[in-house]
């Protein structure tokens, strides 16, 4: 009992870590918008403080919960094995939910306040999407999800690599997360004469109502639960990849596809 104990103290004190990095997180985006410039006109200050408030509700789930499933441990010693390993399961996952979480408002605010300290270099763009999709492999397999990355070789920008990264991975994601199983997913480029790459990211999934097109590169945007497989996103993802797509100089834009699907048409500047 003594060594399940200490474990469960080392998961504690690792989710109490993750908890700090989330209130500093919400610390120093209220202190950005409470010392808003006293040239910042009252917009800006607007949107930073409901950002501000997003941020906070959006934490407030997982450490809620992860608070919960602690206290059942601590206040139940004699709690059956199956039950302490499910729980200590589940405290785990909402752990790495606010650590994604985390990553992702940090992500959006470098985008959005400190673009000049984003550095640039040539990457390619084949190399990325190969180690996107090979990340997330397991999650590809599980759901019988078919790949055609018809990439080429030789494809690449002047760009930074995290921002890049993050377009096409959370396009995946997105897909993986709210697709459904045994669909299609296909990404193709073309090039253009006005120095720009033409890129297609297309799934055959659920889709999305035509409705809730023009709202899905909201931040913290969700559509309503009856529409979703899934709700454990953090509302983020389409928000990141649209803001590092005009970082690079691009436009995004979503489409249905029949009979089902959705499909991303955007670009990206060479340089």
């Amino acid at each position: 009992r003594q060594r399940i104990i200490t474990l469960d103290m080392v998961l504690l004190i690792i989710i109490l870590f993750l908890a700090v990095v989330a209130i500093v997180v919400i610390f120093l985006s209220r202190r950005f918008s409470d010392d808003a410039r006293k040239d910042t006109d009252k917009k800006l200050r607007s949107q930073k403080k409901l950002m501000t408030n997003n941020i906070a509700h959006e934490l407030r789930t997982p450490v809620t919960s992860i608070r919960g499933y602690l206290e059942t441990l601590v206040d139940n010693p004699s709690l059956p094995e199956e039950k302490r390993i499910l729980f200590t399961q589940r405290a785990y996952l909402q752990a790495l939910r606010l650590s994604d979480l985390i990553r992702d408002i940090s992500l959006v605010t470098k985008i959005e306040d400190a673009p000049e300290m984003i550095t640039k270099a040539h990457i390619g763009i084949r190399k990325i999407t190969e180690e996107v999709f090979d990340e997330l492999g397991a999650a590809i397999k599980e759901k019988k999800i078919s790949v055609d990355n018809q990439i080429e070789e030789g494809v690449s920008i002047k760009g930074n690599y995290t921002l890049v990264y993050s377009i096409f991975r959370n396009l995946v994601e997105n897909s993986i997360r709210y697709g459904g199983e045994g669909i299609s997913i296909h990404l193709e480029c073309k090039d253009s004469a006005d120095g720009k790459l033409n890129f297609i990211y297309s799934d055959t999934g659920s889709g999305v109502p035509e409705e809730y097109l023009d709202k899905i590169f909201t931040r913290f945007y969700r559509l309503p639960q009856k529409e979703m497989l899934d709700t454990e996103g953090s509302g983020l993802g389409l928000s990141i990849v649209r803001n590092a797509v005009i970082f690079h100089g691009g436009s995004i834009s979503a489409f249905l596809l029949k009979p089902h699907g959705l499909e991303f048409r955007f670009t990206l500047s060479r340089i």
